[in-house]
């Protein structure tokens, strides 16, 4: 099958990389994307490949940023084992120590890492390639989650939710305003044999929560700066007194801000991480 490459080039990059994933993927017939520095690269089989449709979608994101673009027609070539080539499997280090083996199902198992993760990526965020995604995994090496409930927020992939299952966490609850990633990430539970509850939604979720409304003892956020800030009051709205919150999706030029919208909440700094101008931080009640 012969594909069409569409090269984004985008500024600023958040939210709208995101964005346009949701837009081209969710809404249309894209069906594998690439994170580049600068941009995305989206493909789409070239007989569904359409200028005036992609245009349109384009050009109701630009009010956001610049954008600019260039398509290709690819060579024909087996592209899902294309993708196996390329796609590697990741190994979180923590304190020098193998800790956690992120892989897809294509890939060697590794029973000297205690916790092995096998995930499906398709078109979700969190295979662990990317740096907030790393760093997320590595706090969850860190700190105590046995008996703990956890809420992953943006879930993606469920692959934060899937290692707080393995680690004893006594509820894990995921959510995902995608479709696709809500789909994905109950497969990936599956798959891993992790008993978490995956829910479609955003933070309205949390806002309009019945019952107890303080119900988790770690929430975690791996999202964006403006989505982040947006719904930090949803956070906090959940988050147990004693609790911790971990934020990531966003550059260490922007934690100043992030932490600064947390203490209006009564959550404070604990520690930050960065990997490659990302940054992650814990907080804590």
């Amino acid at each position: 099958m012969k594909y069409t490459e569409v090269t984004f080039k985008l500024e600023p990059l958040n939210p709208v990389r995101d964005l346009m994933v949701d837009a081209l993927g969710n809404e249309g017939p894209y069906d594998s994307f690439v994170e580049t520095p600068d941009g995305l690269k989206a493909y789409v089989p070239s007989s569904l490949f359409d200028a005036n449709w992609l245009e349109e979608q384009v050009t109701g994101l630009r009010d956001m940023a610049q954008i600019t673009y260039s398509c290709q027609e690819m060579p024909d070539k087996n592209w899902n084992e294309e993708w196996e080539k390329q796609h590697k499997p990741v190994l979180v280090v923590d304190n020098g120590k193998p800790a956690v083996w992120v892989r897809a199902p294509f890939h060697e198992h590794r029973p000297d890492v205690e916790y092995e993760i096998e995930i499906e990526p398709k078109m979700s965020f969190g295979t662990a390639h990317h740096p907030t995604t790393y760093m997320m995994l590595s706090y969850l090496t860190e700190i105590p989650i046995e008996g703990k409930r956890v809420l992953d927020m943006g879930c993606g992939t469920a692959v934060l939710a899937i290692l707080a299952n393995m680690r004893r966490a006594s509820y894990v609850e995921a959510i995902d305003i995608d479709e696709w990633a809500y789909n994905n990430a109950v497969e990936n539970a599956q798959r891993n044999g992790a008993d978490i509850t995956v829910r479609i939604g955003d933070a309205d979720l949390l806002r309009h929560r019945t019952g107890n409304p303080k119900a988790f003892d770690i929430v975690i956020a791996n999202i964006n700066r403006n989505i982040l800030l947006h719904d930090m009051d949803a956070y906090a709205s959940v988050l147990e007194n004693g609790g911790i919150l971990l934020l990531s999706g966003f550059y260490e030029s922007d934690s100043t801000a992030l932490i600064q919208k947390a203490k209006e909440f009564g959550i404070n700094p604990i520690g930050m991480k960065s990997r490659e101008g990302w940054c992650a931080i814990q907080l804590g009640r």
